[in-house]
């Protein structure tokens, strides 16, 4: 914390903060922090980019997270944390062809025909162009490459965050509220599967089995012989980052719908296969030559499983037709609302989120307001955090505010209804039913088979308890040991005790 405070006041991250609002010691400690600044004609943007990037990787994912969302921090800040998703400074070449090399067990230059230099830098890796020789002639492909040390520098982040969240936790019921530990250790295993890159391929791979049948949509393809737990290797892929609107328009792409398909995909994804990309930020995000989104970087992924993709459905198209209270009854079925909490004041405070930001444009809301509000009901109604939503949480806002920089006029009900009630139609609808009794019908069948099999064990414990009983309950020797010790001890102590209690009384009877 320390460290974090002394970088922070040193990059000049603290002429950021307005003083006024703070309590007297915060304000005492920021004006000491400025002390420290160093002098600098950068923006502060630029600042705290630099900041996050010398705290490491961790810092980093928060800078990148910051900067999708220009309408909460500034556009000016916006833009300048841009640099931390895909413009950090690259390890060396030397660096990256040793670490391929150990990877994959030979030379480089048996493994690719040529290995070219880092194009693209982030927190946790970098990108290399190469070729490779295949049988239908050369064939140019990505190679991702772990940072050296990486590991070790996440690890060092999770202790700290761990520490922080456990000591807030010890102080602030409101910390306990918010589950700051169960959100760290939720990071903790998100951030150790991006550590291997074999498991990063996987996900390639199952993703592009998801959406094979989806149009305007693309997955790089793995090169499994290539991938190792430090090295990536997938298909080359040239097109047009999304961040880049001058270049998309120039290539005849609609903007504004590509930000609408953005977001009807990422909810596809979602809800139809329970499994999304859930670092949708634009530097992990093209647009290729047949206008289709390209998905990269797959390190960090979300799952939802059927129950919770029902009800994110439900509670989406509640808010869509601006059915309040159904919106409100689902969250008290999925137990997100404590049941002593009234189900017409929660329907009562959704509708205040839910009717500012009807049939608005998304220029026309303040997501820095809604976010506020959001955070005030969940404490209003002692919601707490969900650690096996926070992905996708953290992906949706992320995704409303890369579609809303691609299309300011969004109306993201209207865009999201066509997705939601598809779903909605499909799995709550009389197929969906027909569906859930067959699926039950089956559950039922296979218990069924397996009664002769339960009652037969039902027997033979029952034959076993009937003849450990017989003549009495027969302990093992090993039993009866530890009894023996456990008892030993017993009576020492009370020995000592007593003979303490002894020695108090004579000196009593002797001091008199």
């Amino acid at each position: 914390m320390v460290r974090t405070g002394f970088v922070f006041a040193r990059e000049g991250v603290l002429s950021l903060i307005d003083p006024e609002p703070l309590p007297w010691p915060a304000r005492v400690a920021v004006k000491i922090g400025r002390i420290f600044e160093r002098k600098t004609d950068a923006a502060s943007g630029i600042r705290l980019a630099k900041a996050l990037g010398r705290l490491g990787p961790t810092y980093v994912k928060l800078g990148q997270f910051l900067a999708t969302r220009p309408d909460v921090v500034g556009v000016a800040l916006a833009r300048d944390l841009e640099t931390l998703q895909d413009r950090m400074a690259p390890f060396p070449q030397a660096e990256a062809e040793a670490t391929v090399a150990r990877a994959l067990e030979r030379p480089v230059r048996e493994a690719y025909t040529t290995f070219g230099p880092a194009v693209a830098a982030a927190s946790i890796a970098q990108v290399h162009r190469c070729d490779v020789a295949t049988e239908d002639g050369p064939k140019t492909v990505a190679v991702k490459v772990l940072r050296p040390g990486v590991a070790s520098l996440l690890r060092g982040d999770l202790v700290r965050f761990d520490y922080f969240a456990r000591q807030a936790e010890a102080r602030s019921a409101e910390a306990r509220r918010l589950r700051f530990v169960e959100t760290v250790d939720t990071l903790a295993r998100s951030v150790t599967i991006e550590m291997d890159l074999r498991l990063e391929a996987a996900a390639l791979s199952e993703m592009a089995a998801n959406t094979k049948d989806d149009e305007g949509v693309h997955i790089p393809a793995v090169d499994w012989d290539r991938t190792a737990r430090e090295v990536l290797t997938t298909e080359w892929i040239t097109g047009v980052k999304l961040s880049d609107h001058a270049a998309l328009t120039a290539q005849g792409i609609d903007v504004p719908k590509l930000g609408r398909t953005l977001m009807q995909t990422f909810l596809r994804h979602a809800l139809r296969d329970g499994y999304f990309h859930a670092d949708m930020h634009p530097g992990n995000l093209f647009v290729d030559a047949q206008g289709r989104i390209v998905f990269v970087d797959f390190g960090i992924m979300g799952r939802l499983g059927l129950k919770e993709r029902r009800f994110l459905a439900e509670i989406l198209y509640g808010f869509i037709t601006r059915n309040y209270r159904r919106t409100a009854e689902v969250h008290f079925e999925a137990g997100y609302v404590p049941p002593h909490h009234s189900v017409e004041s929660f329907a009562q405070a959704i509708r205040a989120i839910g009717e500012p930001i009807h049939n608005r444009k998304a220029e026309d809301i303040s997501m820095a307001k809604l976010l506020t509000l959001l955070f005030e009901v969940t404490g209003l109604f002692d919601m707490r955090t969900r650690p096996e939503l926070l992905l996708l949480q953290k992906t949706m806002v992320v995704v409303e505010g890369v579609a809303r920089s691609l299309d300011p006029k969004l109306d993201m009900w209207t865009t999201a209804e066509p997705v939601v009630r598809e779903w909605v139609e499909r799995h709550l609808g009389p197929a969906g039913m027909i569906e859930g009794a067959a699926g039950n019908a089956s559950e039922l069948g296979k218990f069924l088979g397996q009664v002769p099999a339960l009652l037969s064990r039902g027997v033979n414990v029952l034959d076993q308890l009937d003849a450990a009983t017989r003549n009495g309950i027969t302990l093992s020797p090993d039993t009866i040991a530890a009894i023996g010790a456990a008892e030993a001890r017993r009576n020492r102590g009370t020995v000592f005790v007593l003979w303490v209690i002894a020695a108090l009384l004579a000196i009593m009877v002797w001091w008199r």
